[in-house]
């Protein structure tokens, strides 16, 4: 009996230790719960739920260090608990609308490791549409580390429905596969198409933005917020098919981060709604960034912008200058006794056609792909001298062509080609932005194309995440712009730096010239790779059949003429190109105008209706004017999107301008099939407006008296 009493005694004693260590925060509104404790060995624990759904099931976190037998996952005690609120309204420099709030409520877990006297603090915010987490390290004696994996878990609570992208280490350009969690593994290999730099991982990993919906249709969206020196995250699902862990990009060594203390990581980000439409409106990505570092950005202008670009990328022209020579040596070459290949778009005489043609239709940039010396051998060679970044083709008078667009009123803007050689970027910058800024070029399109110089690092690893930070930081004090291609997808730091106005960073249009996307690939972009920021995803192509353009490439763009014209509204970017070629364009001038109208920074967005994988509209306010335009897109199934008007101004009277599909328009076989109707509406009105499988529409609605 009196065994029996101790055992009773002990029982009670670790019941109160580990009730002492379990903590509960809830959202500022409520809605969500979430518990963070430690297991009886001491591994860190989370768990989330919704109203009263469990989100996500106990989850374990922590890491496996390099060379390192202890790690950090285990034998941790709390020493303390800070919980904290915060709430504040800001103003991006631009956006989705002109403010955001930015309200959460604040845990601040304090761990010692037992055995080695290790501190790794976690940080919690709960908002309103969702959670976010990382991992401190405060000033200690343990001050370098090498990861050798991160152990962030987020346990599913069932076989969710999930749209996702293959894991890889060196792109996102693939198409969405939309499947059960259980059947990612089969589905995996699948998965995989062709790319210029790729590195599967193995079969059971996917990247994030990872979009999910339940059996009970609740929507759930992991990422990550501020990735700054430190690799991008990828999720592993485990053999349960509901577990997925974090999957950090190696570099050249196969090592996860090399980490000095004080530090904090990214943040790890979990969004949840009721409703599709809660996923697009969360401001949660930005908020967990800092606040602009550029103290005056009235040098940042979101830009509209057209370019000598898909011809190149049809197989129409071409980027290099001669075909005489397999190879170039830059400063050595001399083009002027090369014989030009009368295919390189970039030269002087093609690009004034173009600046005529932005200056007549009201656009405010020129983008010049080519221009520069190098491209003859730029791929596949592991290059590493391969751009110099200022010495342009013959044909190329760069003074002039600055001197032209000054007289229309129109700015160049730059291409910059890496074909991933960083090291060679780096050394260039200076001298290159200084380039840009003499002939009054303010912003740049940065490319990635290939493997990455160094050899064996990887475009997600910590050190060309680096890289890509220097670029974005190095151009804000030369005030240019950066719109980043082939770079690992944003996390929310335009926030932190809005010189970063564009990215590619997913599957762009350029690959329905090379044998086309999935017809419903834009319903699912908004969830996933735009959750971290904008896209240029570089929409507005009219002529589908590819084979018009150039007879050798029988590609297919797989929507509706109508299509392209709601992705301006449904695909946010601040810096918006219309990709066609001007003589597209000229055939189908009334069409083209909802293009010419529509802005590229807004006041206020309205999420009326969205299913991932099936459609999406979208309505915003411009932020200059009192008109709104109304945006979607549509997966593979025809359908009649129903809309209010309610988010107009009471009292007021507008003229909506509808752009839809004609009612016999497909994407396959009859795309270029529109027609445009207009009609009076109020904040009263409700329009019906049909779209086609792989179709859209686009609605301008202007104030009248």
């Amino acid at each position: 009996m009196k065994n029996f009493k101790y055992v009773i005694a002990a029982l009670m004693y670790f019941a109160f230790a580990k009730a002492s260590q379990a903590q509960t925060l809830k959202s500022p509104n409520g809605d969500f719960e979430m518990q963070f404790d430690l297991s009886q060995e001491g591994t860190p624990q989370y768990q989330l739920t919704f109203n009263g759904k469990t989100v996500i099931a106990q989850s374990s976190l922590g890491f496996d260090l390099k060379n390192d037998e202890k790690s950090l996952k285990n034998d941790f005690e709390a020493t303390g608990f800070d919980n904290s609120t915060f709430d504040e309204t800001w103003e991006p420099v631009w956006g989705e609308e002109s403010k955001v709030r930015n309200h959460y409520n604040e845990m601040l877990v304090s761990l010692n490791q037992k055995a080695t006297d290790r501190k790794m603090n976690l940080r919690f915010r709960l908002f309103d549409d969702g959670l976010g987490f990382r991992y401190e390290f405060p000033k200690q004696e343990f001050s370098y580390f090498v990861i050798e994996e991160e152990l962030t878990q987020f346990t599913m609570t069932g076989d969710h429905k999930a749209f996702w992208i293959a894991g890889d280490f060196d792109t996102q350009e693939y198409d969405y596969t939309t499947s059960k969690l259980s059947e990612i593994r089969k589905l995996h290999a699948g998965a995989i198409g062709d790319n210029a730099s790729q590195t599967p991982i193995s079969p059971d990993g996917v990247q994030t933005a990872l979009m999910m919906k339940t059996a009970d249709g609740l929507y759930i969206n992991l990422h990550e917020a501020a990735l700054i020196d430190y690799s991008a995250m990828h999720l592993k699902l485990g053999e349960d098919n509901r577990t997925f862990q974090s999957w950090l990009t190696p570099d050249n060594n196969g090592d996860k981060g090399y980490m000095q203390s004080p530090l904090s990581t990214p943040w790890r980000t979990i969004i949840v709604g009721d409703e599709a439409t809660d996923i697009l409106a969360s401001r949660m990505t930005y908020n967990l960034n800092e606040p602009s570092k550029i103290e005056d950005t009235s040098w940042i202008k979101p830009t509209k912008y057209i370019g000598v670009w898909w011809e190149m990328i049809t197989g129409r022209s071409s980027w290099d200058y001669t075909d005489e020579i397999p190879a170039i040596q830059l400063g050595k070459t001399d083009y002027t006794e090369l014989k030009p290949n009368g295919t390189h778009a970039a030269n002087t005489d093609h690009v004034k056609e173009y600046i005529d043609f932005a200056a007549l239709h009201g656009f405010d940039g020129v983008l010049v792909e080519g221009w520069n010396q190098g491209w003859e051998d730029w791929f596949g060679h592991s290059k590493d001298y391969v751009f110099d970044f200022v010495t342009p083709y013959p044909d190329f008078d760069v003074e002039g062509i600055h001197e032209y667009a000054k007289s229309k009123g129109v700015k160049m803007i730059m291409h910059h080609e890496t074909s991933g050689s960083t090291r060679n970027y780096e050394r260039h910058l200076d001298t290159a932005f200084q380039f840009m800024n003499k002939y009054d070029y303010d912003a740049v399109k940065t490319g990635y194309v290939g493997n990455v110089l160094p050899r064996g690092e990887h475009h997600y690893s910590q050190w060309i995440n680096n890289h890509y930070q220097y670029v974005v930081e190095k151009a804000a004090d030369y005030e240019i712009m950066i719109n980043a291609h082939e770079a690992v997808r944003p996390t929310g730091i335009a926030r932190t730096w809005p010189n970063m106005i564009g990215n590619e960073s997913a599957r762009g249009t350029e690959f329905q010239a090379f044998g086309g996307s999935k017809p419903n690939h834009t319903t699912i972009l908004p969830f996933t790779r735009l959750i971290g920021g904008p896209m240029d995803y570089t929409p507005g192509i009219f002529e589908m059949d590819i084979s018009k353009v150039n007879p050798e490439n029988n590609s297919h763009g797989n929507f509706t003429l109508a299509n392209q014209l709601g992705l301006y509204v449904t695909m946010y970017s601040p810096l918006q190109m219309a990709a066609d070629l001007p003589e597209n364009y000229n055939r189908f001038l009334d069409a083209f105008q909802f293009i010419k109208d529509v802005p590229v920074d807004w006041e206020i967005s309205k999420y009326l209706e969205a299913e991932p994988g099936e459609y999406i509209t979208i309505a915003r306010k411009d932020k200059n004017s009192s008109s709104w335009f109304v945006g979607n897109s549509n997966g593979t199934t025809p359908r009649t999107s129903q809309m209010s008007l309610d988010f107009l101004e009471k009292g007021k009277k507008y003229m909506a301008t509808i752009y839809a599909d004609a009612k016999n328009a497909h994407y396959k076989d009859n795309p270029q099939a529109y027609k445009i109707s207009t009609k009076k509406v109020t904040s009263k009105s409700k329009l019906d407006v049909f779209t086609a499988p792989g179709g859209g529409f686009g609605i301008s609605i202007v104030e009248i008296q």
